[in-house]
């Protein structure tokens, strides 16, 4: 019980703003997530989200767990108890002598002097200068100038030295330069391992000529020599790697930032050889003891031994520090990092990812930062468009940004700096802005079907509305007293609530159709309503969208069953004329007693016959015409009766049938007990002779009729056509010639008509 479809028209191909929406709705989550990826690319390549994103990267330093105190490493700091109680700042070299000779005693593995000692006093210098030649581990710092171009390879002035190290260290090549490079927000989260400075330089005839020199850090010279010393391990190219080679060291393939727009970074000076700073934590994660203590002696005896000892300022008032991830730049409590603390983070880091591989941060491709920031706006775009409900897309797009938050977090501990406020933008942004589209679209869906209501609820044909889901939205009272339930029953549910399975089923094959193609379709159906009355309707289908977009599919019914009934009738009136016509046509050209065709069909078979011989001009296609009279037929009719005649006559006809072959020969029925046969397309007389014979004695046999024997027998004239006659009247007339020679000569024979009006008999002897 469900609609049958009896007729469908479509409408020509969509105009090509259907054809765009089509594409739109097809493919709007992705667009929808490019557009907001390449938004969000912009914004970052304008720079526009550095700030926020240092931040984040900050928040992940503050929040993961603390390292351990690193062991090889301690640090003795100048302190401001230590200055006043010195009275001696700059440290004089005496001073700067007896402290290196305290802390050799303990026998360190590495001392690195994080203090500039372009000021030397004069009265110590031989002292210093003599503890600086005696002892290979102590190294010093040198701060060069910064470049005047954002270039890798910097060119200098003649002296790229802003402040010079010790004479003896120097020359000695155990000075790095102690330079940092700050973000935008002062911060440091960048090491710099080496710079290359590019001094122009004349040579004797003139000519300028450039040398580079590459200059190592403070923390890389002090890393080197101590896992030298230690473990024999020393800086290679990493194997396999392109020119310049990526440096190997131990363990540690110390890979530098090749991009501007590496890790968080977008479009910074990469000049020199850059690598992500790990910090072990804020501060206080290195052992520390102030000078004063290791000039009174009053440390145990192994706290240097086997370890780097950094010597530097730890003083507030001297202004030797800096700000990390870890610092706040609150005026209150700005919990700024010393120099030389930092510089013991940036070695620490060094030694730890030589020995065990591990320390080092890495950065994704940018291709698979775009990849991920699409992702994230096609989940965001994707969520928003099936939840279509701000209160769940809230809750799903909330834990995703947890999601999201918790997986770049993940990564930053095991080492990978993946940025997440851009995809964490792309996912907001791209639900925000489906999340608005959605809640404007239903804004106008509410107007559009109070307009569509108060429209079609003047209309008597029933009318209903339904939505991309197939949900009834609008209809009028016409279509509920079609489908036989009140009105409230059917709005905002579908054709599965309603009908049973197999009818609501069809109805949603009609309007997906209509969805899928796009075009509009109307269709001729039988239906049966709910209360199992019976209608011909015939329902027009086709799309509408209102100003935001919503797709309607709006169904227009027509009762057509009086039409149909109509044409019912019309059709019952056709079939029976035609049937009346077949039967006038019967009588008209067929005998009504034996039901062979009268004189006026075999004229026409006849004629047809003998046009079909003049067309294959052949002299083996020929017409053979053969006249039959019964023979004693009257003296049936006398005593037997007219009733028992007509019954004979009846029996004859079908064993005359029975002789011929069906569909190409004819026999007729004249008047009387007269016969014809036409045998067309004969290669000569011999058939017609064999026919012949084959009627003698076939009539020749006994009848029975109503319980009474009857013989009889019958005479045959043959002519053919064209030896015996040219014209269809002489033919017929010849054979019935030769019939009553037949007759003449004895009856129960036949005579074929030759050019000399020949006889042959048979008898039936």
């Amino acid at each position: 019980m469900f609609p049958v479809p009896r007729q469908r028209q479509l409408t020509p191909p969509a105009p090509i703003r259907q054809q765009f929406q089509r594409i739109w709705s097809r493919g709007r989550i992705g667009l929808t997530a490019t557009g907001v990826t390449l938004g969000v690319i912009g914004l970052r390549w304008l720079g526009m989200l550095q700030p926020l994103e240092l931040a984040l990267l900050d928040q992940g330093f503050r929040h993961r767990a603390a390292q351990p105190i690193d062991d090889r490493i301690v640090i003795v700091g100048v302190t401001e108890a230590d200055i006043r109680t010195l009275n001696d700042w700059p440290l004089s070299d005496a001073k700067l002598a007896e402290l290196l000779r305290k802390i050799q005693q303990g026998q360190p593995q590495t001392i690195g002097l994080d203090l500039y000692r372009d000021l030397q006093n004069s009265a110590g210098s031989p002292v210093i200068n003599q503890e600086f030649a005696a002892h290979a581990n102590i190294f010093g710092i040198v701060l060069l100038k910064p470049p005047e171009t954002p270039d890798r390879v910097a060119r200098q002035p003649i002296d790229a030295i802003a402040v010079r190290p010790a004479v003896v260290l120097e020359k000695t090549e155990r000075v790095g330069f102690n330079n940092i490079i700050q973000d935008v927000d002062q911060r440091v989260r960048r090491s710099l391992l080496y710079w290359h400075v590019a001094i122009p330089t004349q040579d004797s005839n003139g000519q300028t000529q450039v040398k580079t020199t590459i200059y190592e850090s403070f923390a890389l010279k002090i890393s080197q020599h101590y896992l030298k010393t230690r473990f024999n391990i020393e800086p290679q190219p990493a194997p396999g790697q392109p020119k310049p080679p990526i440096l190997q060291l131990g363990r540690a393939k110390l890979t530098p930032l090749t991009q501007p727009s590496d890790g968080l970074y977008n479009r910074v000076d990469i000049g020199g050889y850059q690598i992500f700073a790990n910090y072990r934590g804020g501060t206080g994660h290195f052992r520390q003891v102030s000078a004063m203590q290791v000039l009174n002696g009053s440390l145990p005896a192994d706290t240097f031994q086997g370890r780097i000892v950094l010597i530097g300022s730890v003083a507030p008032s001297l202004k030797d520090q800096v700000a990390t991830p870890f610092s706040t730049l609150h005026q209150d409590s700005p919990q700024l990092m010393s120099g030389v603390e930092l510089q013991a983070n940036l070695i620490s880091q060094l030694l730890t990812s030589a020995t065990t591989g591990q320390g080092l941060f890495q950065s994704l491709p940018e291709p698979a930062e775009w990849l991920g920031i699409w992702l994230a706006a096609y989940w965001g775009t994707r969520i928003s468009w099936r939840l279509r409900s701000p209160r769940k897309s809230l809750i799903v797009i909330g834990l995703s940004s947890v999601g999201l938050l918790g997986l770049a977090y993940g990564a930053f501990w095991l080492g990978w700096l993946v940025p997440a406020l851009p995809p964490l933008l792309a996912l907001l942004g791209a639900a925000t802005m489906v999340t608005n589209y959605i809640a404007h679209a239903e804004q106008e869906m509410h107007r559009s079907k109070e307009f569509l209501a108060q429209v079609i609820n003047s209309i008597p044909d029933p009318i209903f509305v339904k939505d991309r889901h197939q949900v009834w939205v609008v209809l009028n009272q016409a279509y509920a007293d079609l489908i036989g339930v009140p009105m409230t029953a059917l709005l905002e549910h579908d054709v599965h609530a309603i009908f049973p399975a197999a009818q609501a089923q069809w109805l949603r094959t009609q309007d997906e159709w209509v969805f899928g193609r796009q075009e509009t379709q109307e269709v001729e159906e039988e239906f049966i309503n709910l209360k199992g009355q019976r209608f011909h309707i015939s329902t027009k289908r086709s799309l509408h969208r209102d100003r935001a977009g919503n797709v309607f599919l709006v169904g227009v019914i027509h009762d057509i069953t009086q039409r149909k009934s109509l044409e019912e009738e019309l059709k019952r009136a056709r079939d029976q004329l035609s049937q009346d016509n077949s039967e006038l046509s019967y009588l008209a050209n067929h005998d009504a007693l034996t039901g062979l065709p009268n004189r006026k069909l075999f004229l026409e078979c006849l004629q047809q016959a003998l046009e079909a011989a003049n067309l294959a001009n052949h002299h083996h296609h020929q017409v053979a015409l053969l006249f039959l009279d019964l023979d004693g037929f009257k003296e049936v009719n006398d005593t037997l009766g007219h009733g028992i005649g007509d019954l004979l006559l009846q029996a004859v006809a079908q064993r005359l049938q029975a002789c011929l072959r069906a569909g190409s020969d004819t026999v007729a029925r004249l008047g009387g007990d007269e016969f014809v046969v036409v045998l067309p397309n004969v290669p000569g007389p011999l058939i017609a002779r064999r026919v012949a014979q084959k009627i003698l004695t076939t009539l020749a046999e006994e009848f029975t009729i109503s319980s009474h024997a009857i013989h009889i027998t019958t005479s045959i004239g043959i002519s053919l056509y064209p030896q015996n006659a040219q014209q269809m009247d002489r033919l017929i007339q010849s054979a019935d010639e030769a019939m009553y020679q037949s007759k003449n000569s004895g009856k129960n024979q036949y005579t074929i008509v030759k050019s000399a009006i020949a006889k042959v008999q048979r008898s039936n002897r």
